[in-house]
């Protein structure tokens, strides 16, 4: 390895292919009629129910809508993207 490979700053990705992927994505909003302010009020309401029996760790949490090819191979599908870290589990009155 390269030693000083470790101080060099990584690549960005051209930003063609960046401009490229938010335009997917707005594409796949405006194809399921939800706008950024119906996402935004979902990502708030799927926060406050995980929230009552997990530490979720929001400053990481990222929720967006893709889409994915359909189960018969008959093209593509809007899907709910959710990846959220979990700090911790809360102990909730059912653990007793």
């Amino acid at each position: 390895m390269d030693f000083f490979s470790f101080f060099r700053k990584k690549q960005a990705p051209p930003s063609g292919s960046v401009a490229k992927d938010r335009l997917k994505l707005v594409l796949v909003h405006d194809r399921v009629n939800c706008s950024s302010q119906v996402l935004e009020m979902l990502k708030t309401d799927i926060i406050k129910v995980i929230s009552n029996y997990m530490e979720i760790d929001t400053e990481e949490l990222d929720i967006q809508i893709t889409q994915t090819q359909s189960e018969d191979n008959n093209g593509t599908v809007p899907v709910l993207y959710a990846n959220i870290p979990i700090k911790s589990m809360r102990k909730t009155n059912r653990d007793d």
